[in-house]
């Protein structure tokens, strides 16, 4: 698997997803603002993976802050800690990363400024690691549900490109084809920035595991057909109730699954389990400028001047969805809660 980021030398490393599959490039991140600019940019997204340049774009800006005291130190911290969380309000991952530093950093005040600069690089490291894991554990549970010779759909791309690696909706995937099951996938296009077509098809090719482009609106003919036995996707942000927060498009397959008794599966690692919110309502869109629609890259394909309205997430409310899978184990939207007091 292509490593979508790591930390090298006190700089964040990161996978230009915006270029693939034509040109695979890294781009060197050499302080918090770069970073910044590469959540907003797409150069990296998937909620983990911007959990985790989240975590390293802080730990590189705090190396920057020339502090005498822990106060001090905290001050100069703010901003970086705002410019980061102000890049994707829907992903819930970068908050999560951050109230994790803010409370290693809190349980360890009395260190050295040295030492708690130290501490932040390698608990950035660590969330890149544990989020391996995790996936890796998402697979093992996700992968009773896949029989032999099943097809799954997928939307958008959780796979490894949108973690630290292994992928949420993609790791029950590979784990079924360790186990020597032939499955096989329909990767939907994902408009408008075609993360199905560019991403996932690619990964899952590299991986060598049978996988189809469909366009968007193809899912439920072939639903129809009898062509796909269930559905498996990712999630930014999964409220309390169960209500599933991922790109735009993933409501609507959910209530073509619901029309064809087709099982829909949502993989969330706990950390994009927002236990703060009770419903999907509350959960903030984001929105996306016009030029991704209008724009396939270089080449535009609407009017000039039409008017774009770009959201780049919808919620799936949680009576479509069969079961999350999460690195706990697989749990009902009603049994959501459970999962809380085990985290």
């Amino acid at each position: 698997m292509v490593k979508t980021i790591e930390l090298v030398n006190g700089k964040v490393r990161m996978l230009d997803q915006s270029r693939l599959p034509l040109e695979v490039r890294y781009i060197d991140c050499t302080d918090y603002k770069m970073v910044a600019e590469g959540i907003k940019k797409l150069w990296i997204r998937g909620a983990p993976a911007i959990g985790i340049a989240a975590a390293m774009g802080v730990a590189i800006g705090a190396q920057e802050i020339k502090a005498k005291d822990f106060e001090e130190f905290s001050k100069g911290l703010e901003p970086i800690f705002s410019t980061i969380i102000s890049t994707r309000p829907t992903a819930v991952n970068i908050e999560w990363a951050i109230n994790r530093l803010k409370k290693l950093l809190i349980s360890n005040k009395e260190l050295r400024i040295e030492k708690l600069k130290a501490l932040l690089i390698e608990e950035a490291n660590n969330i890149l690691a544990e989020d391996i894991e995790v996936n890796k554990a998402i697979g093992r549970f996700g992968a009773q549900f896949i029989k032999d010779g099943d097809t799954i759909i997928t939307h958008c791309n959780a796979g490894s490109l949108a973690t630290g690696g292994y992928g949420t909706a993609t790791a029950p995937m590979r784990v079924a084809k360790e186990q020597g099951k032939k499955i096989r996938v329909f990767a939907d296009e994902t408009r408008p920035v075609l993360q199905g077509a560019r991403l996932t098809a690619w990964e899952l090719m590299q991986d060598g595991i049978d996988v189809t482009l469909i366009t968007d609106n193809s899912a439920g003919a072939l639903m129809k057909m009898g062509e796909i036995n269930l559905a498996i996707v990712g999630t930014d942000r999964t409220a309390a109730n169960g209500d599933v927060a991922n790109k735009i498009g993933t409501y609507s397959l959910a209530v073509l699954c619901k029309e064809h008794s087709i099982p829909f599966y949502v993989a969330a690692p706990t950390s994009s389990i927002d236990f703060s919110i009770s419903s999907g309502e509350l959960i903030p869109i984001e929105e996306r400028g016009s030029r991704e629609v209008t724009h396939i890259w270089d080449c535009q394909i609407a009017p000039d001047g039409v008017k774009v309205k770009n959201l780049a997430f919808d919620v799936t409310p949680a009576k479509y969805v069969t079961g999350i899978i999460t690195e706990k184990g697989v749990f009902s939207p009603e049994d959501l809660h459970k999962l809380k007091d085990m985290r």
